[in-house]
């Protein structure tokens, strides 16, 4: 097997493909593009594009160059893939920054200084606004059945449901082939990486291309990442887990690699990090602990740099301690004048954003979870004054990991 094939399939990125032994033979003969989409819904991709990023890494890694799709046209329609409801439509400012911000991102992960494997970055917008609708129906629209359109799971669980689904929706996948058929012209493009949720799209662009040009080209897909509780990757309690340092901290996620589930540290150091193969399978016999520390320091390096990823750890470490204070602990300001009033600890938790439900709240105060300055409170009537302050903040503390600096001013 192909080496990078091979490397996609043991670090458990590996799903399906349209003809894995053809498309083996072809890394193997030649360096190849292989392209991703991405979207511009948000302005910031979280967690859950990060199994793709990881695999535009991993084809530089063995020479081959990366195509980044960033989808200014197809955002303008939206993906009804893994969708109970029509996405928001955003305009085109919106778009056009989502765009610049995901470029960003993504050229901190992707090698951007070797020619040979650079990214190349291309907005569909470029060819789609111009399309001309009835050339379109004649010559891409032909090669599409109805009848197979509602087989693919995008349209067909929406279908299943008896939710909507809008005309412009069920065109996405049209769109999308016709997106690859233009890399492939354009870039010689031969093989789309996607999710699983994206198989159907794929295999209509690699139909799309052979029935037009008669060239072969390949799809390759990723699982659904989820965690071991069940939970879909990218989320967590307190929301989702941005790659953009405005929308998150270095240190929440620091925190959320290191509070890794036991049972998904191997396999997130295997998807999430650079370290090899070999020397993962090394680290099956260290402390769990360890590992969840090491796999957060790796994925922090590699979006916010070492530094980030160390003080992330020290600050955790000082959070931990006792009689720690937590001086370098992420901080918010609030204002003084409230607790010269006395502030009572729920409208300090809301005000400080680490909870934002009164009940959850309540909740943890009878479970013991909630601490100002290392001491646990009791009641949902306790107030804060001035007295609490050292200097002019304090440590606020929910369970073991959550933790927090108010500076009053």
């Amino acid at each position: 097997m192909n080496k990078f094939l091979k490397e996609f399939k043991d670090r458990g990125y590996f799903y399906q493909c349209t003809d894995e032994r053809e498309l083996s033979h072809l890394l193997d003969k030649d360096k190849i593009k292989a392209y991703i989409g991405f979207d511009c819904t948000a302005e910031s991709l979280h967690v859950g594009s990060l199994l793709q990023i990881m695999c535009l890494k991993l084809a530089q890694s063995h020479g081959h160059q990366p195509i980044v799709l960033l989808g200014g046209g197809t955002t303008r329609i939206g993906d009804p893939s893994g969708k109970d409801k029509t996405r928001k439509i955003l305009n085109d400012k919106e778009i056009k920054k989502n765009a610049g911000n995901i470029k960003k991102i993504l050229k901190i992960f992707l090698n951007t200084n070797d020619k040979k494997i650079c990214p190349i970055f291309v907005d569909n917008y470029k060819w789609l606004k111009n399309l001309n609708y009835i050339n379109f129906l004649r010559n891409i629209g032909k090669h599409f059945t109805i009848n197979k359109m509602l087989t693919f799971d995008s349209v067909k669980t929406r279908l299943d449901r008896e939710q909507s689904l809008s005309y412009m929706e069920f065109n996405y996948m049209i769109l999308q082939a016709y997106d690859f058929m233009e890399l492939n012209k354009k870039e010689n493009c031969v093989l789309q990486i996607g999710g699983s949720d994206q198989w159907g799209n794929i295999v209509n662009g690699v139909e799309l291309i052979k029935r037009h040009s008669n060239k072969k080209t390949y799809g390759l897909t990723t699982p659904l990442i989820t965690l071991a509780t069940g939970a879909k990757m990218g989320k967590s309690a307190g929301g989702a887990i941005w790659l953009d340092k405005k929308l998150l901290s270095p240190y929440d996620y620091w925190q959320f690699w290191r509070n890794t589930d036991d049972r998904d540290v191997i396999r997130f150091i295997k998807f999430f990090t650079n370290l090899s193969l070999d020397k993962i399978e090394n680290l099956k016999s260290k402390d769990i602990n360890e590992l969840k520390v090491l796999l957060a320091n790796e994925a922090t390096t590699m979006l916010h740099g070492k530094k980030q990823a160390n003080n992330s750890e020290i600050i955790a470490k000082e959070a931990f301690k006792v009689n720690s204070i937590g001086t370098n602990l992420p901080t918010i300001k609030i204002k003084k004048s409230l607790i010269k009033k006395n502030i009572n600890i729920i409208d300090l938790i809301i005000y400080s954003n680490l909870e934002t439900s009164k009940s959850e709240i309540r909740r943890l105060i009878k479970g013991n979870a909630i601490k100002i300055n290392n001491e646990m409170i009791q009641s949902e009537k306790f107030q804060i004054d001035e007295g609490f302050l050292n200097e002019n903040y304090l440590k606020l503390s929910i369970g073991k990991k959550r933790h927090l600096k108010i500076e009053f001013d």
